[in-house]
């Protein structure tokens, strides 16, 4: 009977031959996404040799992309809703190969910093609806492996990514790490052209286009602000106006969310202690993480005279680590629930960036950041299974969807502001002093999170709904 039941289990969760198009539309998309966000740091330095720019020029590369993807991300959850998934997929596939093939063309940073913009929009539209096409295609315990395998492919991109990007720079330049999106883009679309899925949509919700404008001018204004105030200076009127408008654009968002009828980030939900909280706790890691890796693969390059290709492989210890510990340690949150780890995890990647402090020139990375680094991936791997799970638990499964698209914008937007942060910190040049300084505030950044964890964040009994305390 134990054997039958076990068999039975087995088929209830294969997946259906005739849908795995559909999976791999999806994984294929999402993987393009998150592969650009893994890949782009090593090929930094590389850029700014051909282009000119110095810091300021990186920070935009980066930040271009995340501006309009934190923007529009949630808005976009709401267009896949609206227009069909496969229509929403299908434009933002396209115009994320049309601004990858801008970035390898681009004949000057400003053209380029333009592209990956357009970029953000494409990876906007492209993750919320990947998933959405498993959600509505899959059922049951189907639907779980089927989400087991999508995340578990576009997780790879975390080890892919740097690897691949500094063998693509330093064996051919680094316009081939968006040239090469083409190749998985069009073999997606080719895939997507020959599904038979329903594209028609029934009731088409109303769309939060004023909410969409006031995020993305609020993030546009402070953004510029702080990235161009090294070059400018802060009482320069461009930079004053930016960043007042950026504020109080900002504060119009709220203001607006709690007022509208059909808000893209439902403010109620903060309410909820676990997703409040955890989100608070989100935005202070994440900006850790974004500034943290950001900043140490340009010191490899530029100050420790590391390759792209080495530095990506620098790197990958720390995916490694997550990779292979993140299901022990989710699946341990689920036993004892989430605030130990929650607030453990993030201590202990503050303990690693603090290890890597003790830098000095010249470099040795086996004693001096390697140690460091592993310590970053254990506490990385400790904190994010936990963390995802309070804050999607909180809010229900009812509105896991809107609650995990708002995560994601808030870890996309704190990495936003974070590394805009760069150069306040920093200064005009990347040095070994400036790099302690960095790590030191990303320490800081990282052990605030998980103390706000420790203090906020409640274990709730497995069959408990929403919190509002």
């Amino acid at each position: 009977m134990n054997k039958r039941s076990r068999t039975e289990r087995k088929a209830a969760v294969r997946l259906d031959p005739a849908l795995r198009p559909v999976l791999w539309v999806a994984i294929l998309a999402s993987f393009v996404a998150f592969l650009d966000g893994a890949i782009i740091n090593v090929a930094l330095p590389a850029m700014t040799d051909d282009l000119g720019g110095g810091l300021a020029l990186q920070q935009w590369v980066v930040d271009a992309y995340l501006l309009t993807l934190g923007a529009l991300i949630l808005i976009a959850g709401s267009l896949s809703d609206g227009f069909g998934r496969v229509r929403i997929l299908r434009l933002g596939l396209v115009l994320f190969g049309l601004a990858s093939l801008a970035c390898a063309l681009a004949p000057a940073g400003g053209v380029l910093i333009a592209a990956r913009a357009v970029q953000g929009i494409g990876g906007a539209l492209l993750v919320p609806s990947s998933l959405a096409l498993i959600m509505s295609s899959y059922r049951d315990a189907a639907q779980g492996r089927a989400i087991g395998l999508w995340a578990g492919w576009t997780g790879t991109s975390a080890i892919a990514g740097p690897l691949l990007g500094g063998l693509l720079v330093d064996l051919f330049n680094w316009r081939w790490i968006f040239a090469i999106n083409v190749l998985p883009i069009a073999v997606t679309l080719v895939i997507l052209g020959r599904l038979k899925l329903e594209t028609s949509v029934q009731g088409r919700p109303p769309l939060d286009v004023v909410g969409a404008v006031l995020a993305a001018v609020g993030l546009g204004g402070t953004v510029f602000a702080l990235i161009e105030q090294q070059r400018l200076g802060w009482s320069h009127p461009g930079v004053a106006v930016s960043l007042a408008l950026g504020v109080v654009s900002f504060a119009l968002f709220l203001w607006w969310e709690n007022r509208t009828a059909h808000p893209m980030m439902p403010l109620r939900l903060f309410r909820m202690r676990n997703f409040g909280i955890g989100n608070i706790a989100t935005a202070l890691i994440y900006a850790a993480l974004s500034l943290g890796m950001l900043v140490v693969v340009l010191f490899l390059q530029q100050v420790a005279g590391f390759s792209a290709t080495e530095a990506g492989l620098a790197t990958i210890p720390v995916a490694i680590l997550m990779l292979l510990l993140s299901g022990t340690f989710g699946g341990l949150a689920g036993r004892f629930g989430p605030r130990i780890f929650m607030a453990v995890g993030p201590l202990v990647i503050g303990a690693g960036y603090l290890m890597m402090t003790a830098v000095r020139i010249p470099v040795d990375f086996w004693t001096q950041l390697l140690p460091g680094l592993l310590v970053c991936g254990l506490g990385l791997a400790i904190t994010v299974a936990p963390l995802t799970s309070a804050i999607l638990s909180a809010v229900g499964p009812g509105e896991s969807g809107i609650g995990s698209a708002i995560n994601n914008a808030v870890s996309r937007i704190a990495g936003l502001i974070a590394v805009a942060f760069a150069g306040v910190i920093l200064g005009a040049v990347l040095d070994d002093d400036g790099f302690r300084r960095v790590l030191a505030v990303v320490a800081i950044l990282a052990i605030a999170g998980g103390l706000v964890s420790a203090w906020g964040i409640r274990n709730l009994p497995a069959e408990a709904g929403p919190v509002n305390e």
